[in-house]
């Protein structure tokens, strides 16, 4: 590890601890030529995830751009932000853990929307007309239904 302040090779670790919980470590550094002390952060490097859109696209997934999405849905609701914290970080597991590099917006689309339907039905009605692109009102009254049929086996 290179001094920030004087560019030379040699420090050595005066202290490791967990941080970010557990996702990354803090270390703290001296400098073996001028003594200078910085801290430093290590994380698991993340092989992108590319998210392949209806038109062809490809983007790297965002999961900053599904938590909007989600809070969005939500809006004006009894939602907690950590709820949907919890639902973004299931789905990016999800994802990440099938170990293919690309994955279909579609895909995306349908497991956002499997779990919104258990926390609030208006929120995924909300995201489901989005997401969907309901072209005319019967389409939405058969999300409608569906979205009944559902409660009812609850």
């Amino acid at each position: 590890m290179k001094c920030p302040s004087c560019q030379n090779n040699g420090t050595r670790v005066l202290d490791s601890r967990p941080s970010d919980e557990g996702r990354s470590i803090r270390r703290r550094r001296e400098c073996d030529g001028c003594g200078y002390r910085f801290t430093t952060f290590e994380r698991v490097e993340k092989t992108p995830l590319i998210v392949v859109k209806k038109d062809g696209n490809r983007e790297e997934f965002s999961r900053e751009k599904m938590l909007r999405g989600l809070i969005r849905a939500c809006e004006k609701r009894p939602v907690p932000l950590e709820k949907l914290e919890a639902v973004t970080d299931e789905v990016e597991r999800e994802l990440r853990n099938r170990g293919g590099a690309e994955v279909d917006s579609h895909e995306i689309g349908e497991q956002v929307m499997e779990r919104l339907a258990l926390i609030d039905d208006v929120a995924y009605v909300r995201f489901a007309s989005v997401y969907r692109q309901f072209k005319d009102i019967n389409v939405f009254v058969d999300e409608l239904k569906d979205l009944l049929k559902r409660a009812d086996r609850k």
